[in-house]
């Protein structure tokens, strides 16, 4: 199992704090952002980890010489989705893919590794207990999924917050089987969207990953979940910064 970390963007919500290093070299209790994931791959047993980066990847690279890189040059001009297929070499075998400026526990990857289903999302079913405080992000931003029969039935900013099932977390498994038809899917709709608009006003290089998950689920396709009650953390703005170092080490999250 390999892990692949996106973190090309520069994270300009958390300036001044992106001034001049990488977004997941922002420290929470005593460690870098990366460093959490990093201690939860390694307890589960995954120690191959690849990083698409762009903004500020030198340090990256010098910093963390043991990773497979990748390199998003265009990460000023692409997002999330696009930036993931700079590691398409990578996906011939089983892998998990991480956004790189979240916290999560161990046991977000143990439950990943556990499902049988060939592509999975981490749900955060105690997503709300965040957004009390979480003025500059609100709900109605998150990634919100919907489940029934054990499969995400949904995944959209636009689902309502009284029927989310939960938070994707950033965190999904594709076993070889789940990565085939991950890039068989996108390279149709990269085919397919290559002018105008792909979703919700987005082009297709400015598209977030959770936005081809839905065309595929609306295409048929089947993704499980494991659930996290908590033990994640988004860090966005510098409010989210501010409460991940208030109560992430104690575990209070």
């Amino acid at each position: 199992m390999r892990a692949i970390i996106i973190g090309a963007g520069r994270g300009s919500r958390l300036m001044p704090t992106t001034a001049d290093a990488p977004k997941c070299f922002a420290e929470v209790g005593g460690m870098r952002i990366i460093d959490w994931a990093i201690e939860a791959f390694r307890q589960n047993g995954v120690t191959d980890v690849a990083y698409i980066g762009g903004y500020q990847i030198e340090k990256l690279r010098a910093a963390y010489p043991e990773f497979d890189f990748r390199h998003n040059h265009a990460w000023e001009q692409n997002n999330i989705l696009a930036s993931l297929f700079f590691a398409e070499d990578l996906m011939d075998e089983p892998f998990i893919c991480s956004y790189s400026d979240i916290l999560y526990r161990p046991s977000v990857i143990e439950g990943l590794l556990a499902s049988r289903d060939d592509m999975t999302l981490s749900i955060d079913t105690k997503w709300l207990n965040r957004y009390g405080e979480r003025t500059e992000h609100p709900s109605d931003d998150a990634e919100k999924a919907t489940v029934a029969g054990g499969l995400v039935t949904r995944v959209d900013r636009k689902i309502p917050e009284g029927e989310a099932y939960g938070e994707f977390t950033g965190v999904a498994k594709f076993t070889a089987e789940g990565a085939r038809r991950l890039t068989q899917h996108y390279h149709e709709a990269r085919e397919q969207y290559a002018t105008g608009e792909f979703r919700d006003g987005r082009t297709f290089e400015k598209a977030y990953l959770i936005q081809l998950f839905q065309l595929m689920v609306e295409a048929g396709e089947r993704f499980g979940h494991t659930d996290t009650p908590g033990g994640y953390i988004e860090i966005d703005t510098q409010q989210d910064f501010d409460f991940a170092r208030r109560n992430w080490a104690s575990g209070g999250v």
